[in-house]
């Protein structure tokens, strides 16, 4: 499967994005599709996944009720919604898919096979 990440940009603090993956190939259904993001000079960090199949969630703890990930299957794609950004948010962000990944292992990300380019979010303040 192949990936493509969109939706980056400048948005100012407190402020809202939405990124979106979307997947080429077949059975997309099921993947376990996820976002990581990677800050300047930090190491890149989980921050969201969507089961595959019954599209159970996933966020990382600094997330706190602030994103939203979502899938549509159809359209074989994957939102996340972003919401009351913060400077600490600037990243570029990548979704990346695993098939069938277990339930143990959506946080990590070498058990993910696919990788897209990533786009990136600066949040100003």
């Amino acid at each position: 499967v192949q990936l493509q990440a969109s939706g980056g940009g400048l948005v100012q603090a407190g402020g809202s994005r939405r990124l979106s993956c979307s997947a080429s190939g077949r059975g997309f259904i099921n993947y376990t599709v996820a976002w990581f993001r990677q800050a300047p000079g930090k190491a890149r960090e989980f921050v969201s996944a969507v089961k595959y199949g019954v599209g159970t969630t996933y966020y990382g703890d600094f997330v706190k009720g602030r994103f939203t990930i979502s899938r549509d299957n159809d359209k074989k794609m994957v939102y996340l919604q972003m919401n009351s950004l913060q400077p600490e948010d600037t990243a570029v962000y990548y979704c990346a898919a695993a098939s069938f990944l277990h339930d143990d292992y959506y946080n990590t990300e070498r058990y993910y096979d696919y990788w897209g380019q990533g786009t990136l979010v600066t949040v100003s303040s």
